[in-house]
């Protein structure tokens, strides 16, 4: 699955990549795109399996008639949340089938993707670190459901799943994590430094904590310009004590910048628990004179709500904010730890049984009759031949060419740059000048 834009655009977009092959005249076609159903099945009456247009108008009718009924308010309660200096956001969360069913397919595919890098990573197709966010899928998605592409997020080295929701496809992730030229960084960078800049993603960061500092000259960046934006700086419990994180919040609170530094507290810094890395583990409490919330990170409905809170503080001139997203991450920290010798298996296996976000959401779409079991069954069938896809296409990918080591090493470099290879003979580019002159 792709993970587009909201609104019509999106939808449309989402529909003409699953598209079916109707049997139709190029002006029916325009109405089938004019009514965005493609990729929706159409009765076909005319002659020998054709469209016609009152076909399309009959499907166009049942699709107003489910889409109203996916519009219908639904409210529901999430876990009060911990404040400090600061008023709770209310645990009433307003929403919708369209929009459950949108959260549960974003987080099936994350978890789908990350499984599948965790095989690929298995049977050698991934070399070198890979860093695996299965178990975290809640904080990705509820924090987009409240942002738009204007607002900046910049992470650490678990990033793949904030490369998808800020629009690349699981075949590029995959590709970029095998290595290839196809990746989204051409195969150069690997499991820790995706980027999407043009949709205000940065990364995916491989040095502990270097984000936290970024992601306030982001915020400043957002002031400057007088966009509206806001960014998200996450780290986890494991960066928390970095002393660049508190320079970087002492110059957010001095300059009001619209910020909010956001804790992924998934119980462990590599194979440290939190409570023999940190004298104070009320993360949401280190910002001192920031405010701060403590959320469910395991509920995409209460991280939504918190970030939309966080968010609105932040434009309205009212920042910087800390979240801690109380999380839990099934795998080790990185895929050479097996994560068991720092927790026993009964302890993982206790969170999925208690709090896994996926199957809490689920149920959720259960309990208020949002969806059947027999969609989501269908959703998660589609989704899993969707990333089997995706990764035959990456494995078929080419690795990138040798000449590619020279490219990309500064920006705007020109093509004939001398560049130095591990000798000298190996180097690239013309040489005009001698060392040391």
């Amino acid at each position: 699955m792709l993970l587009l834009p909201r609104g019509a655009a999106g939808a449309a977009a989402l529909a003409r990549r699953r598209g079916l092959a109707y049997k139709a005249g190029p002006s029916v076609h325009r109405l089938i795109d004019a009514h965005e159903l493609r990729g929706r099945a159409i009765e076909a009456t005319g002659p020998r399996g054709t469209v016609t247009v009152a076909d399309v108008r009959a499907a166009a009718r049942i699709k107003a008639v489910e889409d109203e009924k996916a519009r219908v308010p639904v409210s529901i309660e999430v876990v009060p949340f911990e404040t400090y200096m600061c008023e709770a956001p209310s645990t009433t969360v307003v929403t919708n089938r369209a929009e459950m069913l949108g959260y549960y397919e974003q987080m099936y595919t994350m978890r789908r993707m990350e499984l599948g890098a965790d095989a690929l990573y298995k049977s050698k197709h991934i070399r070198g670190f890979c860093h695996l966010y299965d178990g975290q899928e809640a904080v990705c998605v509820g924090m987009e459901a409240a942002l738009t592409w204007k607002d900046s997020i910049i992470t650490a080295y678990r990033d793949h799943c904030y490369q998808l929701s800020r629009g690349d496809t699981p075949a590029t992730i995959f590709a970029e994590l095998m290595g290839r030229a196809t990746g989204c960084a051409k195969g150069k960078g690997g499991s820790m430094h995706m980027y999407m800049a043009k949709n205000n993603f940065f990364g995916g960061n491989g040095i502990v904590g270097a984000q936290q500092p970024l992601g306030a000259g982001l915020a400043f960046a957002h002031l400057y310009r007088g966009d509206g934006g806001v960014a998200f700086a996450l780290y986890g419990d494991g960066a928390a004590n970095q002393g660049q994180l508190f320079e970087g919040m002492n110059m957010a609170a001095l300059w009001k910048l619209p910020i909010v530094f956001v804790c992924e507290n998934n119980q462990y810094g590599m194979g440290t628990a939190k409570a023999r890395s940190s004298a104070n583990t009320d993360y949401y409490k280190r910002g001192v004179y920031i405010a701060g919330l403590k959320v469910d990170g395991m509920s995409v409905l209460a991280v939504r709500q918190a970030v939309a809170f966080a968010a609105d503080r932040c434009r309205a001139g009212n920042g910087p904010f800390v979240l801690e997203m109380d999380t839990y991450r099934y795998h080790g920290h990185s895929m050479s730890d097996p994560g068991v010798t720092y927790r026993d298996r009964e302890e993982v296996s206790g969170v999925r049984r208690a709090r896994d976000p996926v199957e809490g959401l689920k149920n959720l779409l259960l309990k208020h009759n949002l969806a059947t079991p027999e969609e989501i069954k269908a959703l998660e069938t589609r989704t899993r031949k969707e990333m089997d896809v995706a990764v035959e296409a990456a494995k078929k990918d080419p690795a990138p060419p040798l000449s590619e080591l020279y490219k990309d090493v500064y920006c705007r470099q020109s093509p004939d740059m001398f560049i130095r290879g591990a000798d000298l003979a190996s180097s690239h580019g013309s040489v005009d000048w001698a060392p040391g002159s």
